[in-house]
């Protein structure tokens, strides 16, 4: 955990966004007894690398979402933020409340379908009852089809088949090959036979034609997907995993000309933004060639809390690598481990880290 370190008034930590990387953050200044206040918009961290099993097995749901006051108390205001304004080191909120910061930790994440993510601004209850309506709907279903064969959409299908090997699961991917692109052709290969494997059709170089028609993650017996190539798919039930997009509403007016082409943050090695010392982007928003990853999203809260302890302590900074800190086949078993028959049902997902993260106990 590391020992305290002694700091004046002037210093107080803002992280924008709870996340997997807002999350560790918070959690590493809170043992470090530096002043923070983590932001986020809802009420509860949502463990989302769990979000595809919560949405088939019921009861799973209640232990994807956790809540921040429960573990940062007074250093956790809800709120969405709507401004940066670098000169005078404040946050805008939507209220109007400003929060002044010596030092700002982007970790605004990325957003994309449900369920894969959970984008609405609800209570905790709520959250947790949209992903048990959803395992009531595809109980139902005898045909889903899963539209997306990012990773999102190859744990989406392997997740449904597992829990109901009866079902008739068909993915479809405007793509050859399965997976992130970050990952090699072998691995990417692989994850391609454990699907096959299990069962999956898969429907590869295809694309949905009438995608804006379709109700998603809706029962509705008998509907009809065409691709552009002409293909007909009858399916009872589809899901959409169709990529993410970075959240860069937070801080995209202010700094536009720092960001990549997809929204996220240009940062040094670092991981401070470009001509800001005191502001590190970390995660998803981060522009760095590696996956998208929960499991990086925590070295980069490592790398910037150290930094910042570094630059209050006068001691040289910390560099991130990206790309050198896992291997491909600890990245096959991130992503596609647990969906291998054998081990599927073993696993928690990582839920109880973020739990034990979040120094709560997960409920049973």
């Amino acid at each position: 955990m590391g020992s305290r370190v002694s700091v004046d008034d002037s210093v107080r930590v803002v992280g924008v966004g709870g996340g997997f990387g807002g999350t560790a953050a918070a959690g590493l200044l809170k043992s470090r007894a530096i002043p923070f206040v983590l932001v986020d918009a809802r009420e509860a961290f949502h463990h989302n690398v769990a979000a595809l099993r919560a949405a088939v097995e019921s009861g799973f749901a209640k232990k994807t979402f956790i809540s921040y006051s429960v573990t940062f108390g007074d250093s956790f205001r809800q709120g969405k933020v709507v401004g940066i304004d670098p000169e005078r080191q404040q946050v805008l909120l939507s209220d109007g409340e400003e929060l002044h910061y010596s030092h700002l930790i982007l970790a605004t994440g990325s957003d994309g379908p449900f369920p894969g993510k959970f984008n609405k601004v609800i209570d905790m209850e709520s959250a947790i009852q949209t992903y048990e309506d959803m395992v009531k709907e595809i109980e139902k279903c005898e045909r889903i089809l899963v539209v997306g064969g990012g990773a999102a959409g190859v744990e989406m299908a392997a997740e449904i088949k597992t829990e109901y090997p009866a079902k008739e699961v068909t993915l479809i991917h405007s793509k050859i090959a399965l997976a992130d692109v970050e990952l090699l052709d072998s691995v990417r290969q692989e994850v391609k036979e454990i699907l096959l494997r299990k069962g999956v059709r898969l429907l590869l170089s295809e694309r949905v034609s009438n995608v804006e028609n379709l109700m998603p993650n809706r029962f509705q017996k008998d509907m009809v997907v065409r691709t552009e190539k002409g293909t007909e798919v009858v399916v009872d039930m589809v899901v959409l995993c169709t990529g993410i997009k970075i959240n860069s509403s937070a801080y995209a007016a202010t700094f536009g000309d720092k960001m990549a082409s997809d929204g996220a943050l240009k940062v040094n090695k670092h991981l401070q933004l470009e001509g800001h010392e005191n502001i590190y982007a970390i995660g998803d928003c981060a522009d760095l060639k590696e996956p998208k990853m929960a499991y990086h999203a925590g070295l980069h809260a490592d790398i910037a809390v150290t930094n910042i302890i570094n630059s209050l302590t006068h001691k040289p900074l910390k560099t991130y690598e990206p790309g050198k800190v896992i291997s491909q086949r600890l990245a096959l078993a991130y992503y596609v481990g647990r969906l291998l028959v054998t081990i599927a049902k073993s696993r928690d997902l990582f839920v109880s880290k973020s739990w034990k993260t979040m120094g709560q106990t997960m409920p049973s």
